[in-house]
């Protein structure tokens, strides 16, 4: 019996301790005053006419709402005269990576109708478009629903739903910083809260439909307002919200 509980006490630390075996193979620290052009891009409007990025979301996204300072990126959400305004920047066909751990160190936003991210897309997107591509949500935090962070994988055998997915409930966790990370290997994705485990996604049967994963991925980072997940109320008395990312790192 003591030795199962000494290694129930040490699960929580594997995710470290794997890191630690890994060789930091990219990272991004936002020192500078702007973003680097040659890592990311800056994606602006509402996705396509009317449609909010396809989650009905009630953001436009501008190259004016974030800013690089003192090593931190701020992603700023405001409410507009007539819409609200936000970021999201990318690093597809820059830096994609296939395999390791992802990490990011982040202190969310708050309150209603707030929807911050760190996920990833198959670098294949384009061509087959979504969900076929896969997508790798490694941080989802929504105001309406303090205290809970969600981790998911979207695939085509789950029609884009999300099926595949895990909400934690952390304490606090909107206060201060914390660490996002998956560690990603050809045959599981196992995701992290601050190193300790807190969502395993294995398919007994991986087919290109279940696991699209074997290829390689590129990194988002935004903060929507509202849409599907979001909710559609909007409390607009907690403008503005600062999403604010340390940095994000590789391991392989």
């Amino acid at each position: 019996m003591r030795k199962i509980a000494v290694l129930f006490v040490l699960l929580p630390f594997l995710g470290l301790a794997q890191s630690q075996k890994r060789k930091l193979v990219w990272e991004e620290n936002f020192n500078g005053t702007s973003l680097n052009p040659k890592v990311w891009t800056i994606e602006t409007g509402d996705g396509c006419p009317n449609c909010g990025w396809g989650n009905n979301e009630r953001q436009l996204y501008d190259a004016q709402s974030h800013k690089v300072s003192n090593g931190f990126l701020v992603i700023t959400a405001t409410k507009k005269e007539d819409h609200y305004a936000s970021t999201r920047i990318n690093t597809k066909g820059k830096k994609e990576f296939q395999y390791g751990r992802m990490e990011a160190r982040a202190k969310l936003p708050v309150g209603q109708g707030i929807w911050p991210a760190f996920w990833m897309l198959g670098k294949n997107i384009s061509t087959v478009g979504w969900p076929k591509a896969g997508e790798i949500d490694i941080l989802e935090y929504i105001g309406r629903e303090p205290h809970m962070v969600f981790t998911s994988l979207h695939t085509e055998a789950s029609h884009g739903n999300t099926v595949n997915t895990k909400k934690t409930r952390i304490e606090n966790i909107e206060e201060g910083f914390h660490v996002y990370a998956v560690e990603w290997t050809k045959d599981k994705m196992d995701f992290f809260v601050d190193d300790k485990l807190v969502y395993t996604f294995e398919p007994e049967v991986k087919t290109e439909a279940t696991w699209p994963f074997d290829q390689p991925f590129y990194f988002i980072v935004n903060m929507a307002v509202g849409g599907n997940f979001g909710g559609p109320e909007v409390d607009d008395r907690i403008f503005p919200q600062e999403y604010t990312v340390d940095y994000i790192r590789v391991y392989q």
